[in-house]
Parts: C-alpha cells; sequence; structure tokens
C-alpha cells in the first residue's frame, strides 16, 4: 500500500480507499492530503520531490469538505497515472444513494448528471447506469408504508464452499446434529420476533445463506412451518429463497416452497461453463442447472432470479458470451451480475498465485456483454451495488423484467425501511427516518456461538427495538 498522511483532518477511510484504487499505478511515491486555511490539497512526492499538487477552496459544511479533500487528491492521482476510474472518487458500495438524495432537492435528471459527472467524476454511461437505477428504484421505494419493515432470515449452510466466497457457511455434510440444533435457535428468535413484528407490515421476506435449500426436505418444511405461524405471509409483496445451488434442488423442495408461499427464488449457475464449475468447488454441472430451472418453472415459479459472476479464475470474455448464450436460452425473470471481489476471508485470497485472473478492460468488455444480454431478454436494470476490492474496480447490477424486480434487494440497499434480521451473522438495520439514523444490531457470525448465545442475540434486539 503506499504510503500517506493527512494534515488537518481525519478522513482516513475515504483517502486510504482511493488511493488503493491506484495502487497497482503507483511506485515509490508518497502522499499527503490536507486541509488547512480553508484550503483542500493533495501533494504527490516522488524521492522527496514535489512531482504534483492540486488545491482548491475548502466548503464550511463537513460533508462537502470530506469530498473536496477526495476530490483534489483523484485529480492529483490522475494526473500521475494518466488513468481515469469509471467511478470517479467514488468508493462507497452504495453509489444510487447520492442520485436519490439529488432526487431530494428537486435536481433534474440532467442537473443530476452535471453533478455525478463533474463533481464526482464518474464516467458519462455510469451515470446514465446510476440514475436509470434510482428511477426504478423510486417506483418501489415510493410504495413504502411508515409501518412497514422487511425480515431475513439466514441459513449458513451449503453443500460445499466455493473458491471466492467469504461468507460464514458451513458445509452441510455430516453436520445434521449441528444443522438441528441452529434451527431450534433460529426457531427461538423468529418467536422473538414474532411478537415485535405482530403490528408491523411485513413487505418483502428474504431467506438467504449459505444455500437454505441445502436443508433436508424435513428441515426445510420445519422451517417453513414456523415462518408461516409466525408472521402474515399472504400479505407479503415477496418472499424469496435462495435456492443457489441447483445440486440442492429436487422437485420435493420445490412444491413445498410454493406450498409455504415462496414466490420467487433464485438459481445460482455463477457460470455456464463445466470447467470453471469445478475450478471454483461447484458440485454440479450446467445440465443440473438447466434440469433444475426446468423443474422450478414446471412447479409454478414464475419469478427466478439467475446470478452470474464475472471475472472468475481462468474465465474470458468468451466464456461469459458461452454462459449468458445459455441463461438466454433459460429467459430469467432477472439476472443478477456481480464483477469478482476477492474476499479476504476466501480460499481464492489465499491462493491468488495458483489462479490468472483477468485485467479490467476484459472486465468491462464481460459487463458489456451480460448488459447486452439482459437487455436483449427484456430486463432493465434496477439496482446496483459495489464492493472494495472488485476487479478493475466496476460494479455489480441486477436487471429484471418488468415487475420482477426483487424489492428486499432494493430496500437492502437503499436503506429506506428498517430490516429485521435473523440468523448467524445477520444484522438487523433499523432506519430512524425522521432523524436519518440508521442502527445496526449484529449476530455473532460463528454458528456454534450463535448457538450458544442465544438468548444474547435476542436481548441484545430487544433492547433496541423497545425504542424503535
Amino acid at each position: 500500500m503506499t504510503e500517506f498522511k493527512l494534515v488537518g483532518h481525519q478522513n482516513t477511510y475515504q483517502i486510504e480507499n482511493i488511493i488503493r484504487l491506484y495502487d497497482k499505478y503507483l511506485k515509490d511515491v508518497y502522499i499527503i492530503s490536507i486541509l488547512k486555511d480553508n484550503t483542500c490539497r493533495a501533494e504527490i512526492y516522488d524521492n522527496n520531490n514535489l512531482i504534483v499538487y492540486k488545491e482548491e477552496k475548502s466548503p464550511k459544511d463537513p460533508k462537502l469538505q470530506k469530498q473536496k479533500l477526495a476530490s483534489v487528491l483523484y485529480k492529483a492521482l490522475v494526473e500521475v497515472t494518466k488513468k481515469e476510474m469509471p467511478w470517479g472518487f467514488l468508493t462507497g458500495i452504495r453509489p444510487t444513494k447520492i442520485v436519490h438524495e439529488l432526487m431530494e432537492e428537486k435536481l433534474n435528471e440532467e442537473e443530476i448528471k452535471k453533478q455525478l459527472i463533474n463533481f464526482y467524476y464518474i464516467r458519462e454511461d455510469k451515470a446514465n447506469l446510476m440514475i436509470e437505477v434510482a428511477k426504478k428504484e423510486k417506483e418501489i421505494l415510493d410504495k413504502n408504508k411508515d409501518n412497514e419493515i422487511s425480515l431475513y432470515i439466514g441459513i449458513p449452510f451449503c453443500p460445499s464452499k466455493c473458491l471466492y466466497c467469504s461468507f460464514t457457511s458451513y458445509a452441510i455434510d455430516n453436520r445434521q446434529n449441528l444443522v438441528e440444533d441452529y434451527l431450534d435457535a433460529l426457531e427461538k428468535e423468529i418467536l422473538f420476533s414474532k411478537e415485535y413484528l405482530k403490528d408491523k407490515y411485513i413487505r418483502s421476506l428474504y431467506i438467504g445463506g449459505g444455500t437454505p435449500t441445502s436443508l433436508n426436505l424435513n428441515q426445510l418444511e420445519r422451517l417453513l412451518i414456523q415462518i408461516n405461524k409466525s408472521f402474515f405471509i399472504e400479505e407479503l409483496d415477496e418472499f424469496t429463497v435462495e435456492a443457489g445451488r441447483p445440486d440442492t434442488i429436487t422437485r420435493e423442495k420445490l412444491n413445498l416452497l410454493k406450498q409455504y408461499n415462496v414466490d420467487r427464488i433464485s438459481i445460482n449457475p455463477q457460470t455456464m461453463d463445466n470447467d470453471t464449475l469445478v475450478r471454483i468447488g461447484r458440485k454440479h454441472s450446467k445440465e443440473e442447472i438447466i434440469e433444475a430451472f426446468y423443474m422450478a418453472r414446471e412447479a409454478g415459479f414464475d419469478n427466478i432470479n439467475m446470478d452470474i459472476i464475472l471475472g472468475l479464475p481462468g474465465e474470458d470474455t468468451k466464456n461469459v458470451s458461452y454462459s449468458m448464450s445459455e441463461i438466454k436460452k433459460l429467459s430469467p425473470d432477472s439476472l443478477t451480475v456481480h464483477t469478482m471481489a476477492i474476499k479476504r476471508a476466501s480460499r481464492l485470497s489465499e491462493s491468488l498465485e495458483e489462479y490468472s485472473l483477468i485485467d479490467e478492460d476484459k472486465v468491462e468488455k464481460m459487463l458489456d456483454i451480460t448488459y447486452q444480454a439482459a437487455i436483449s431478454m427484456g430486463m432493465k436494470p434496477y439496482y446496483l451495488y459495489r464492493q472494495k476490492n472488485m476487479l478493475g474496480n466496476f460494479e455489480n447490477v441486477g436487471y429484471s423484467k418488468v415487475g420482477k424486480e426483487s424489492i428486499y434487494n432494493i430496500q437492502i440497499m437503499e436503506e429506506k425501511e428498517s430490516i429485521i434480521a435473523l440468523g448467524a451473522g445477520a444484522i438487523t438495520k433499523l432506519v430512524y427516518k425522521d432523524t436519518n439514523r440508521i442502527e445496526r444490531i449484529p449476530n455473532v457470525k460463528n454458528v456454534y456461538e450463535y448457538i450458544k448465545r442465544i438468548d444474547e442475540m435476542i436481548l441484545r434486539k430487544e433492547s433496541l427495538l423497545q425504542y424503535e
């Protein structure tokens, strides 16, 4: 990591993340970010020689001050490296929040676009994407009610752990006793939440993981019965279950999901290349993905999402083109495109030298391939987020056909309503609209600790929810 120093301010997080974007383009330089005498200044040194500096008048507003410090640093880095970033100096994971804020200030579309390009230095195509997504999100968010929440339930078990995965998940084989103990603890948390939520309207419910369908038929039914007994499921606008791994999907499980009011599922190939599936630790083939998809259609699911990851080890643009051609034949109702992010907790992060990763120019071509494929399937972008350590500093985009947008995905990204989250590693977010504040209540990630400390997790929620 390139060395840097802050003078007159403590905007460490943003400054460090901007420098991190450029780290691979910098060599033997030292950076100073300065706030002094109503001036924001960035200096870049090479062998103690000042080679570039940028400075601008500092705004008085602390938030704008931070943005100006970021802006002058970004411009200095562009001058040194001759490299502009597609997202300018934005490093946050929720770029469309900026558009929503500007909409609330009554700026029109053209004014918003100018602000994104001229202030944040966001490339025009990305600015257009932000605006398009924010407009679609607004259609969903405008229907939020005052007494409304969303609900998340986490099942941290999978058939196996994928190479790139950093989520808290446990291979389910030989852990059946642990699964039963986990469901016991989860039921306690559900019953507590039932009491708290009895006067709330639950708009969307999302069962994620892990892979919830890695539960056996009896375990899955046990969970669904408890959910249906505890909450007014018939009133939901959306009930999603991640059926991500096709090797966990059976006709019986699909029929069970339909029986208990699930109306949206996600079947996530990540790639349709069999060699890559083996490489990333998947225990299924492309053919099993196709079979699972058609089984879901036969079971009556008319809202099926599929996920794909761009930049998987060993893949090139031709692999992505092939995957998209196969997905187009299936014609899912929505498509989520993830750009590979190297997570510290993943096996991939620990063994990068064993794998070849593509450069950012090819990532951009991959993004265009998925965009064109999504448009050809009658989809439009409806949600957008970014992560640290993404290849090429790009983005993840959710596409959907009209009326098939995931309400939960939009709510979790834009943080306009409270989300009660249950299970190991789940993070409840309480949104206080009157003070524009968000309170987080995390559960412990470790499944064994979650089971042992479930009463503590419930008390932690109770102490904050009583003021919500």
